[in-house]
């Protein structure tokens, strides 16, 4: 399968490394008649306000926002496919979630944690940079882990989103979920 990474800000390569060691070719996406050549879209990390003036400025939100794609939220990623944005509009409304920006706190406060992720035999561990965390979750969304009593990762129907870096460990694990129970189901949905 062709995994796309929307190349306008954050760590595109270590996500393209991930797609290609789950087996599968991973794309940098930098326009939006990309989208049409591939079965799955990651959103990576990095600023979401940037991610989304970016995002404006070639196209991407209207494409994104009409695309029925997977797609998978890193961080930024997470916030920008968000119905709800504490204090702010949503953007792609793609999750029908709440999140709060900066939620962990600072820069300075980066952490990392081993992490519980339904769906994943083993525990994970969970790069949290200035990491947003999903307040409330509405409809059909499933909470698949948790920090103490907050949501970090969240999965509705052809959507996963995540409050921190899988990217930037060597456990490949979560972009192989997105690629084996999300992306590729779907596409035998639209076979039949």
């Amino acid at each position: 399968m062709k995994i796309g990474v929307l190349a306008l800000q954050g760590a595109v390569r270590e996500h393209i490394r991930h797609i290609e060691l789950s087996g599968h070719e991973g794309i940098a996406i930098k326009r939006t008649e990309q989208l049409d050549h591939i079965d799955g879209l990651i959103l990576p990390g990095g600023e979401s306000t940037t991610l989304r003036r970016l995002m404006n400025l070639y196209g991407f939100k209207e494409a994104l926002q009409q695309s029925t794609l997977p797609m998978f939220g890193t961080c930024a990623g997470l916030i920008v496919m968000a119905k709800h944005i504490v204090g702010e509009e949503g953007y792609l409304d793609k999750l029908d979630i709440t999140v709060q920006r900066n939620s962990f706190g600072r820069q300075v406060d980066s952490f990392e944690s081993e992490l519980n992720v339904q769906g994943i035999a083993e525990d994970i561990e969970g790069v949290f940079i200035r990491a947003p965390h999903i307040e409330a979750t509405h409809g059909e969304v499933s909470v698949l882990s948790t920090v103490g009593e907050k949501i970090v990762a969240v999965q509705e129907g052809r959507y996963l989103g995540v409050s921190f870096h899988p990217e930037l460990t060597d456990d490949y694990r979560v972009t192989q979920y997105f690629i084996e129970e999300i992306v590729k189901p779907s596409l035998m949905t639209e076979k039949v």
